[in-house]
């Protein structure tokens, strides 16, 4: 008769191989499954992303349709864009010549923050400026609002007076 534990220890070491194995694969199953979750979350949220963006330019793509003409306008006008400093001297120029004035001296500063651009709530937009200061000539005080008048003609941009003095030739 032969020795049972000795017969009993090949289907025993199969067992335990097979049990090993067995254990092995789920794991190796669960951590696939678990890196393929970790990839589906990820994609879902790229999916999430992606659509939000899609949405998003639409919502753009539709305010830009509806206020492209009027920003096209203040573009023309000269509010809007990068500043055409050329263009308000060009203007000056012409002002200067169709009101048959003296010549023009004038000073402009760098672009600066408006300071009263919160009075129209801009939003995210920087409102800029850049101060002009003019100097001439007049024969008569009539000559100013025509000056005025023919430089807003040229459309070089917008401008707004904030302060004007006219003085007497040869007054103290």
């Amino acid at each position: 008769m032969k020795n049972p534990p000795n017969t009993l220890m090949l289907p025993i070491l199969l067992l335990v191989v097979a049990i090993a194995a067995f254990a092995a694969a789920i794991k190796l199953t669960d951590d696939q499954a678990r890196a393929a979750q970790v990839k589906l979350t990820a994609q879902q949220k790229q999916l999430k992303e992606a659509q939000s963006r899609v949405q998003k330019s639409g919502t753009e793509k539709e305010m830009i349709v509806r206020y492209l003409p009027d920003y096209r306008k203040l573009d023309a006008l000269g509010f809007v864009g990068e500043e055409r400093r050329i263009q308000w001297l060009d203007a000056l120029r012409n002002a200067n010549q169709k009101g048959a004035m003296f010549g023009i001296n004038y000073d402009i500063t760098a672009q600066q923050a408006y300071p009263h651009a919160a009075a129209f709530s801009p939003g995210q937009i920087n409102v800029r400026q850049s101060v002009m200061k003019l100097r001439f000539p007049m024969l008569h005080e009539d000559d100013l609002p025509v000056f005025l008048q023919n430089l807003a003609e040229q459309n070089a941009g917008v401008f707004i007076i904030d302060q004007c003095t006219v003085r007497r030739a040869g007054a103290p």
